[in-house]
């Protein structure tokens, strides 16, 4: 053995044996010790840690030794690791943003290592060294996104990317969901998934749009003006298409009304197979069942009190109430007819829809609506 170099258990055992057998023949201590090259000091404390042992024995003694360090050693990791992520990540580390954030934490707290930081979170490293750039549009871009998710409150971001590309930005909409997370803008709440009302057995109630002018809906939109006084609002959609084919606005609208509605639409979009809606009693009138049977289309009447078989129609309501109707404050009966007119445009021919491939129900090109939206020419 090297002078210096620290023995093994297996030398240890094998220089005692040596040791043991010179004093058998009468050698003292000290010149068993001095003939091994070992001082007496290592040879008692030698006797004492190893006495009686084996040389395996003492191999395998000195294994397990080293895995109860190595043992210990974990322990006391994943202690500090617990410890650690009590004290400085708050809630789940989920964005990698949060995570850069809470290795960052863990590093001027405790002093630990960067490689040691990323792996108590689970952030790579490549990520944590990662230094983002900023496009020279992005004030612009921010700008823009903005304004559309005022003008348009119900939108997500998906839809907004839609319009942007529209309007001719190169953008995606992984860049358009980043800042609209950044500057906190509506996010509507998941709603729960319903199963779809249409049966194979061509129910009247549940029947399927599969071509334009197969299947009208229409319902009534209360509203009032500023004065306190009611508003009606007469919604005529195109199931297949969703296309808004009348937004009649009056005090009042009785069956009269809804047939010269009818009669507006179908001059300018054709005879409908079927129109769908309620049980109201401007839609149950004689009159309006007479008419409809001679021009040619088929009422069908949902069900009472289930206004959800009405979808495609409750559907666009809901846009029409969050987009418009709360957003505006009518002071006459004109100027509700002239704004809502105005919405029906952007509705059917530059609001992107989910369902369409995030494309409008009638697309036309920005500068033929620049004159009527203010906000295309500022998009642009």
């Amino acid at each position: 053995m090297k002078r210096g170099q620290k023995p093994s258990a297996e030398q240890v055992v094998l220089m005692l044996r040596q040791i043991d057998v010179q004093t058998a023949q009468g050698k003292s201590i000290a010149v068993a010790c001095k003939g091994a090259d070992v001082s007496e000091q290592s040879y008692h404390r030698w006797r004492k840690e190893y006495g009686g042992l084996k040389v395996d024995q003492a191999k395998k003694m000195k294994d397990l030794e080293r895995e109860n360090a190595r043992l210990r050693r974990l322990v006391a990791d994943l202690s500090l690791e617990k410890q650690v992520l009590a004290d400085v990540a708050f809630g789940k580390l989920v964005a990698p943003e949060r995570r850069w954030q809470a290795v960052d934490g863990i590093r001027e707290k405790y002093g630990l290592s960067e490689r040691h930081a990323c792996r108590i979170v689970g952030q790579h490293r490549g990520t944590q060294r990662y230094v983002p750039t900023v496009p020279a549009d992005e004030d612009e871009l921010t700008r823009a996104i903005i304004a559309l998710a005022s003008e348009y409150g119900r939108d997500r971001y998906r839809r907004v990317t839609a319009l942007l590309q529209a309007a001719g930005w190169q953008v995606g909409k992984d860049r358009v969901q980043r800042i609209w997370r950044r500057e906190g803008l509506k996010v509507p709440s998941r709603q729960r998934p319903r199963s779809r009302l249409w049966l194979n057995d061509g129910s009247c109630v549940r029947l399927r749009p599969l071509h334009r002018n197969h299947v009208w809906s229409f319902d009534f939109v209360q509203a009032q003006t500023h004065d306190g006084r009611s508003l009606r609002i007469l919604t005529l959609i195109d199931e297949h298409s969703r296309a808004c084919l009348a937004l009649k606005v009056a005090r009042r609208i009785n069956s009269v009304g809804v047939i010269e509605a009818l009669a507006d639409a179908m001059c300018l979009h054709g005879i409908p197979e079927h129109i769908r809606c309620d049980n109201g009693p401007e839609m149950i009138s004689k009159a309006l069942r007479k008419w409809v049977a001679k021009t040619g289309p088929q009422i069908q009447y949902i069900a009472s009190g289930s206004p959800w078989e009405n979808g495609y129609c409750e559907s666009f309501n809901g846009k029409f109430r969050d987009e418009c109707l709360r957003q505006e404050n009518f002071y006459s009966l004109k100027e509700a007819q002239i704004v809502i007119g105005l919405w029906q445009t952007t509705y059917n021919c530059i609001r992107p829809h989910s369902s369409l491939g995030y494309r409008p129900p009638a697309p036309v090109s920005y500068p033929d609506l620049a004159f009527r939206l203010p906000m295309a020419a500022t998009i642009q």
